[in-house]
C-alpha cells in the first residue's frame, strides 16, 4: 500500500496578449511557487484592504515555453511506470475554458511535436511491452462522455453514429460493496500502438465540440479515456490489473462574461454544475472530521470515486491562461488546486489469483469429491482398467508386502476396481503359497483377465497406427487437389480479366477520365496520402458521408480553399510525403548494411577455414598471428556494421510511429473541414426557401429576359457551370412543364454576367429542383463577396 496525496502542478497557457503580473519560482525546496500581483485600482479609494498578492505552491509550474515532452517526462512517465507495475493512476486537467486542457491531454492536430499525453503515453506503454520479454500483457481501451449528465461510450462498434445522441447511453451501476460499474461501455482490445492510435481517432471524431467567445473549438463534454492493462507472467498463478485514466474535464464559463445562450448556455450550466459537485467532494474530502462524502451528485464524481480519495495514484494539472481579462479564473483554479493538494490515497498493489488456473483447480478438487462420493455409496465403475495401472498396483502390492514395518498402509485411492483387482492379487498369492502353484495362477480368472487386457491393448494400439497413416495420406491428397483447385481458377479468373480488359477498355478509359475530373480535394488528398491498410475504423467514418453534387462540389472546393484548416491539410500532406521519403531511404540503406554483414561473416567464415588448413599443414606461428589480425579486423567490421544497423531500424521505428500520428492528424482536420461545410451548406439551404406556387407562376410567365438585370462592372459575376448542369442533367420525366425548363436553361447560362435577386431566378417548377438552384445560387454568392467585396 503507498499513501500519498494527490500531485498537483500547473500550467500556463502561451499568449500573444498583455499578460498579467506573475514570478514561477521553482527553485523552492518544498517545491514551486506561482505569484500572482494584483495591482489596487485607485477607483476603489485610498482605503483599500484587497489583496495585492496572491501565492500558490505546486509541486512544479511549467510556464509558457515548455514543450509537450518535458509535460510527459515529468508529470505521465512516473504514473506511467506505477500502472505498469500494478497500481491505478489517474491524470486530469482542470481549468477555465481555452486555456489549453485538451492541447495538453489529446494534443494540437498541426505537428508531431504537439501531440498530447494520450498519444506519447500508448507509445511509452507499448514500447515498454516489447522491451519487457518476461511479461505477457493485455491492453483493453474505453472512451467514455459526459455531455449535459448522460455518458455516451465514443468506442462503440456496433453503432455509426452521426450525432452523438445515436451513440449507446452509459448508465452507473453499483454494487453491494459501493464498486461502480459502467452499463454499455465497451471494452476495445488493443494489441499494438496503431490500433490504440485509431480507437483514440474514432472517439475524438465523436466528441461534442463547439465554438464559444473563449474558444473557437471548445470541448462541451468531460472526456474519460481508459486503460485497462493485465499483466502476468508466464506459468505464474497470479495477475495484476491496474487501468489508467486520462481525464479532459470540461472548462468553466463565467456566462456573465461570455454572454453565452441558446444550446451553449445549457451545456455551460451542466458543465459548471459538474464541477460544483467535484468541488463539494473536494472540500468533503479535506475535512478529517467529514464521513458522508457526496460521490453519488454527479456521474463524473461518480465515476472517479477511486481517484478522489481511492485506491489510486491521482495527479492534477492546473491549466491556467494569464491574460489581464482571465487573472480571476487562473486565481480561483489556483485555490481549487490547493484543496485538491490536501486529498490522501491509498493505492494498493491489484494482485490476484489467475482465474483460469483457478478453475482448472476447483475442477480437480470436484472430480476428487465425486470419486469419495462414489467409493461411500458403492457405485462401481464400468470402465477397466489399463495396463498401467495394473503395472502400478502390482508394483505397490509387490512393495507393501516387502516392507517389513506392519504399520504401513496400502494406499490405492477411492476407486473400487483398484481395491478389488489388489484382493484378487492377494488371493492368488495365498492360494499359491497353500500349493496351488503356477497352475491356479495361470487359471486363475485374474491373470486371464490380465492377458486379455494387454492383448487387447496391443491390437488397439496397431489398429490406431494404421489409421493415424491412413489419414495422413487422405491430407496429403486432400492438399494436392486444393492446390490443382486453385490454380484452375487462377488461370480461368485470368482469362476472364484478360477478355474483359480487351473487350471494355476503351470505355472504362473514358469513365475513368470523367471520374478524375471530378474528383474532390478531399478524396484527392485522402487517396495520396493515406493507405487503407492504417485508416482503421476512422477511414469507415470518412465514407459514410454522402457524395457530393457538380454544384455542391464547386462550393466545397471554393469552401476548403478559404478554411482555415487547409494549409495545415496541405503542410501534413507534405510532411508525411517527406518523412515517407526518409523512411525509403533508410530502408535502402538497411538493406545495404545487411548485405555487408553478410559478405563479412562470409570473410570470416573463409578466415577461419585458411587458418585451420594451416593448422593441418604445420605452417610457422607467424603466419597464425596474421590470419587472427584479419580475423580481428573483421570482427571489428562486423560489429560496427551491426552497430548502424541497430541505429537504422530505431530510426526506421521512430519514423514509423511519427508517420501514422501525421495520418492521424490528417485524418482529423479532413472529416472537421467536411463537417463544417456541410453544416455551412445547411444552413445556407435553409434560409433560401420559396414557396412553389410563386416559382410555377414565374415559370409560366415565359419572359426569360425580363427577370435579369445588368450588373455593374464592379460586382463579382455568378459563374453557372455547376448550376446549368444541375438543370441539363436533371430527368425531363420529372419536369412537370418541358417548354419552361429550356427557356430556364437558357436563361441560366446567361448567369455569369447578370446579377440575380432571390425573386428573379428562372425555375423549372419542381420542388426539389428548385430549392436546390436558390440553395447553389446563394452559397455561390456569398461565397464570392467574402473572398471579392464588390466596391461602393
Amino acid at each position: 500500500m503507498v499513501k500519498q496525496t494527490i500531485q498537483i502542478f500547473g500550467r500556463i497557457k502561451p499568449t500573444k496578449k498583455t499578460t498579467a503580473v506573475y514570478s514561477v519560482d521553482n527553485e523552492e525546496r518544498i517545491g514551486a511557487s506561482l505569484e500572482f500581483v494584483v495591482p489596487r485600482d485607485l477607483a476603489d479609494g485610498f482605503v483599500n484592504n484587497k489583496r495585492e498578492c496572491y501565492k500558490f505552491r505546486f509541486q512544479k509550474v511549467f510556464d509558457q515555453a515548455v514543450k509537450q515532452d518535458e509535460i510527459f517526462e515529468n508529470i505521465v512517465k512516473p504514473v506511467a511506470d506505477s500502472v505498469l507495475a500494478g497500481f491505478n493512476g489517474t491524470i486530469f486537467a482542470y481549468g477555465q475554458t481555452g486555456s489549453g486542457k485538451t492541447f495538453t491531454i489529446t494534443g494540437g492536430a498541426e505537428h508531431y511535436s504537439d501531440r498530447g499525453i494520450i498519444p506519447r503515453t500508448l507509445s511509452y506503454l507499448y514500447e515498454c511491452f516489447s522491451q519487457d520479454s518476461t511479461m505477457l500483457y493485455t491492453t483493453h481501451i474505453s472512451y467514455l462522455e459526459i455531455y449535459n449528465e448522460m455518458g455516451y461510450d465514443l468506442l462503440d462498434s456496433r453503432h455509426e453514429a452521426s450525432r452523438l445522441e445515436d451513440l449507446p447511453r452509459v448508465t452507473i451501476m453499483e454494487d453491494p460493496d459501493q464498486n461502480i460499474h459502467l452499463k454499455n461501455l465497451s471494452l476495445q482490445q488493443s494489441a499494438n500502438e496503431e490500433e490504440a492510435l485509431n480507437l483514440l481517432f474514432l472517439g475524438d471524431t465523436n466528441r461534442m465540440i463547439a465554438e464559444t467567445p473563449m474558444n473557437q473549438a471548445s470541448t462541451r463534454s468531460h472526456c474519460i479515456f481508459t486503460v485497462h492493462l493485465c499483466r502476468r507472467e508466464p506459468g505464474s498463478a497470479t495477475l495484476r490489473r491496474s487501468k489508467l485514466h486520462l481525464v479532459d474535464l470540461a472548462g468553466s464559463d463565467r456566462v456573465s462574461k461570455t454572454g453565452l445562450n441558446g444550446q451553449l448556455l445549457t451545456e455551460a450550466k451542466y458543465i459548471n454544475l459538474s464541477l460544483h459537485y467535484l468541488e463539494q467532494v473536494i472540500i468533503a474530502l479535506s475535512e478529517k472530521n467529514r464521513s458522508h462524502i457526496p460521490y453519488r451528485n454527479s456521474m463524473l464524481t461518480s465515476v472517479l470515486r477511486d481517484s478522489l480519495g481511492g485506491n489510486c495514484m491521482t495527479t492534477m494539472i492546473a491549466t491556467m491562461a494569464v491574460d489581464k481579462r482571465n487573472l480571476d479564473e487562473s486565481i480561483s483554479t489556483c485555490r481549487f488546486a490547493q484543496r485538491v493538494a490536501l486529498i490522501k490515497n491509498e493505492a494498493i498493489l491489484n494482485e490476484e489469483l489467475d482465474p483460469n488456473l483457478l478453475i482448472a483447480r476447483l475442477k480437480r478438487e470436484i472430480a476428487s469429491l465425486k470419486e469419495e462420493l462414489a467409493m461411500v455409496t458403492g457405485e462401481q465403475r464400468e470402465d477397466q482398467l489399463t495396463v498401467e495401472e495394473i503395472q502400478r498396483l502390482e508394483e505397490l502390492l509387490k512393495a507393501f508386502l516387502d516392507d517389513p514395518d506392519p504399520g504401513v498402509t496400502l494406499s490405492l485411492g477411492p476407486d473400487m476396481r483398484k481395491i478389488q483387482y489388489c484382493f484378487s492379487l492377494l488371493k492368488i498369492m495365498i492360494l499359491d503359497k497353500q500349493g496351488g502353484g503356477n497352475k491356479c495362477i495361470a487359471e486363475s480368472p485374474a491373470a486371464t483377465a490380465r492377458e486379455e487386457v494387454i492383448e487387447e491393448s496391443h491390437h488397439i494400439a496397431s489398429e490406431v497406427t494404421k489409421l493415424k497413416e491412413m489419414l495422413t495420406q487422405r491430407n496429403n491428397e486432400i492438399s494436392i487437389l486444393v492446390k490443382m483447385l486453385k490454380k484452375e481458377k487462377k488461370r480461368a479468373q485470368d482469362a476472364a480479366a484478360q477478355f474483359a480488359n480487351t473487350t471494355n477498355g476503351q470505355s472504362l478509359a473514358s469513365q475513368n477520365a470523367l471520374r478524375l475530373s471530378s474528383m474532390s480535394l478531399l478524396s484527392e488528398n485522402s487517396t495520396d496520402t493515406i493507405s487503407a491498410s492504417h485508416g482503421g475504423r476512422a477511414m469507415q467514418y470518412m465514407k459514410r458521408g454522402p457524395q457530393l453534387s457538380m454544384g455542391k462540389q464547386e462550393a466545397f472546393e471554393t469552401f476548403t480553399r478559404d478554411h482555415e484548416d487547409y494549409l495545415t491539410i496541405d503542410d501534413n500532406k507534405n510532411l508525411i510525403k517527406q518523412r515517407s521519403a526518409e523512411a525509403k531511404k533508410l530502408w535502402e540503406q538497411q538493406n545495404e548494411a545487411r548485405n555487408r554483414i553478410n559478405e563479412l561473416k562470409k570473410q570470416l567464415e573463409m578466415r577461419r577455414r585458411q587458418m585451420a588448413a594451416h593448422g593441418v599443414m604445420g605452417n610457422s606461428t607467424e603466419a597464425e598471428d596474421e590470419v587472427d589480425s584479419v580475423e580481428e579486423n573483421l570482427r571489428k567490421h562486423i560489429e560496427q556494421e551491426k552497430k548502424a544497423y541497430k541505429s537504422t531500424i530505431d530510426h526506421l521505428k521512430a519514423l514509423r510511429t511519427e508517420i501514422e500520428h501525421l495520418q492521424l492528424l490528417l485524418e482529423r482536420a479532413k472529416v472537421k473541414l467536411q463537417r463544417d461545410f456541410h453544416r455551412w451548406w445547411t444552413q445556407e439551404a435553409s434560409s433560401v426557401q420559396e414557396p412553389r406556387s410563386e416559382a410555377s407562376a414565374r415559370c409560366h410567365t415565359g419572359s426569360p429576359g425580363g427577370n435579369l438585370q445588368p450588373s455593374s462592372p464592379s460586382t463579382p459575376a455568378l459563374g453557372a457551370p455547376g448550376l446549368s448542369s444541375t438543370v441539363r442533367d436533371y430527368p425531363a420525366d420529372r419536369d412537370p412543364n418541358p417548354d419552361c425548363s429550356t427557356s430556364s436553361v437558357h436563361n441560366l447560362r446567361d448567369l455569369s454576367t447578370t446579377k440575380l435577386s432571390s425573386s428573379s431566378i428562372p425555375l423549372t417548377g419542381d420542388q426539389q429542383t428548385d430549392a436546390d438552384i436558390l440553395a447553389f445560387v446563394r452559397a455561390r454568392q456569398n461565397l464570392l463577396n467574402r473572398t471579392d467585396p464588390p466596391q461602393q
